[in-house]
């Protein structure tokens, strides 16, 4: 279909990432994605994902021969939706999570790499495609950034932080392009990745119980939705009321 909205969406492979793809898909976009892995073979066999580039987004080479690549391929045609889904919340080598007191400051940097600095330079890289379409970015945030976190990090909390100031600004910038640009906080949300350690953090959230991927993915779909097309600059908590 020559009039397919795509969308390029960032560590797809797992996650919430992987749920965004599913959902997309669902809806008819072609997916355009990027991960430090592969994408699952369920989604490689559907006729809406479109291609997969292996990629290292905290790396800078990595991330331009990524853009260069992405480009090639739309070849001229345009971008309809960006998801900067991802991201990286490290651990010291004594597993503590990074904090203020703790860990390498390179190891900051490499934080700020992809959860900060990747986001904005992919919708530099691609703010040509994205007027054309009249698109939307999503960046992916998270609660941590607006409260302290018992297992976040300050590094991770600080980089999300960022995110979502950058997220206004760029909402202001891209306007004049006919771009929206808005941001998805997500709570605690079940994955694989989550440890047994959250389940403490139940009770601090009113709707009683962890969110699911599928709950972030319909949130970042219908924000490049048409219902959204007056909506910019703003930053959805889906948190099951955490951040109240």
């Amino acid at each position: 279909m020559s009039d397919q909205k795509i969308v390029l969406l960032t560590g797809a492979s797992q996650g919430i990432g992987h749920a965004v793809a599913s959902r997309f898909m669902q809806e008819g976009w072609q997916v355009l994605s990027c991960a430090r892995q592969e994408m699952p073979e369920e989604c490689r066999r559907n006729p809406n994902w479109a291609k997969h580039i292996p990629t290292d987004l905290a790396d800078s080479d990595s991330l331009d021969r990524f853009v260069a690549a992405g480009q090639e391929w739309l070849a001229g045609r345009p971008l309809h939706a960006l998801i900067n889904n991802a991201g990286v919340s490290p651990k010291t080598p004594f597993k503590e999570r990074l904090g203020v007191l703790n860990g390498a400051i390179e190891d900051w940097r490499d934080v700020f790499e992809l959860n900060f600095f990747a986001p904005l330079k992919l919708a530099r890289g691609f703010a040509a495609a994205l007027h054309q379409g009249r698109g939307a970015i999503v960046n992916v945030t998270s609660i941590a950034g607006h409260r302290v976190h018992p297992f976040a990090g300050s590094a991770y909390s600080t980089s999300k932080a960022a995110l979502s100031g950058l997220t206004r600004e760029m909402a202001s910038e891209f306007a004049q392009l006919g771009v929206r640009v808005n941001a998805v906080a997500p709570g605690e949300i079940a994955t694989p990745m989550i440890s047994a350690d959250y389940e403490t953090l139940i009770p601090r959230i009113p709707l009683g119980h962890m969110g699911t991927v599928d709950d972030v993915a319909g949130v970042v779909y219908q924000l490049c939705s048409d219902d959204f097309a007056y909506v910019t600059g703003v930053e959805l908590f889906v948190t099951g009321g955490q951040h109240l």
